[in-house]
């Protein structure tokens, strides 16, 4: 792995983002618009944004996140772009940390505008810290990106890879336990939520409510957040062929 190599694909990919207006809405505006949302859908109970607030704060970047790196990686393969470039001497592993890179960035950049905004002007309240919550959204929003990349190498089409969201994150969403408790739930379904990654970026978001600080079961959820990361950008490198279909 060439650090040279993933800084200057990284670059790459932060320039095609720069020039896309929509994508930079996508990532940036979208997320603090649906809080701004929900803040006001529960205008009359503010407890109740409390409540469902901080995991949706984490959801909603892993969301896009995940629908952006999905097109994005699949515009790479179908136009050729990743072809040439693995004929190239970059190796697998480059191309797809500078992609990373770019797009960690570009998560940075997102959870950061929605906690401003949920933190400040809607008023969200963190007795556990904004920094323990800022954490994990982030390490949600890089999930999000990782299993985006992964996927887009079962699609043929842009078309294809929206299809993936609700196949991928909807399940995840109806089992993490913001509908409802996972204890409470038939146990073939808590089974199933158990090995699901946004599970636990909810657990940590409702401990770091309900408990007021970073405890270590707190850190356990975010360790088993980083870990589905990493695996799945090992799943995704795994993916990339020299040669096309």
């Amino acid at each position: 792995m060439s650090a040279r190599t993933t800084l200057a694909t990284a670059a790459r990919v932060l320039r095609q983002l720069r020039s896309d207006h929509r994508t930079i809405a996508l990532l940036l505006v979208v997320p603090t618009l649906l809080m701004v949302l929900l803040r006001y859908v529960f205008d009359g109970s503010p407890v109740t944004f409390n409540s469902i607030g901080l995991p949706l704060l984490a959801i909603f970047p892993f969301v896009t996140m995940f629908l952006v790196t999905s097109v994005a990686m699949l515009r790479e393969r179908t136009s050729g772009t990743l072809e040439r470039l693995l004929t190239t001497p970059m190796g697998k592993l480059d191309l797809l940390m500078g992609y990373a890179l770019a797009f960690a960035v570009a998560t940075l950049l997102q959870v950061g505008v929605a906690s401003a905004v949920a933190f400040t002007w809607l008023n969200l309240e963190a007795p556990g810290g904004v920094a323990p919550v800022v954490l994990i959204a982030l390490a949600d929003a890089l999930l999000g990106m990782s299993l985006g990349l992964l996927v887009s190498a079962f699609a043929a089409t842009e078309f294809q890879a929206v299809q993936f969201l609700p196949a991928i994150v909807l399940p995840q969403f109806l089992l993490c336990g913001l509908l409802a408790p996972r204890d409470q739930m038939l146990d073939l379904l808590r089974w199933i939520s158990d090995v699901l990654p946004l599970s636990y970026a909810v657990d940590g978001m409702t401990r770091l409510r309900t408990e007021g600080s970073f405890t270590g079961q707190v850190g356990t959820d975010l360790a088993v957040v980083v870990a589905c990361t990493v695996v799945a950008l090992a799943l995704g490198a795994a993916t990339l062929r020299r040669r096309t279909a």
